[in-house]
């Protein structure tokens, strides 16, 4: 099951969202993250936590979770 990430902005960088979804502590650990686990955006495997997501992306992290980005409107 996809769990729901609601932003209140156009978009949110791949590192904000691994802090928003509590997959991570803190901003500063973003970078360590991605270099140890695949995360996958839309089903392509993206490793830059500068990666603008928007309303409808898809980002799935094996063995961490499923998250669909939502658009507060």
């Amino acid at each position: 099951m996809k769990e729901t990430i609601t932003i209140s902005t156009e978009y949110i960088t791949l590192g904000q969202f691994l802090k928003l979804a509590d997959v991570i502590q803190s901003g500063g650990m973003a970078k360590w993250f991605l270099s140890e686990h695949e995360v996958y955006i839309n089903q392509e495997l993206d490793q830059r936590r500068g990666r603008k997501l928007r309303d409808g992306d898809e980002v799935k992290i094996p063995d961490v979770g499923s998250y669909v980005v939502k658009s507060q409107d």
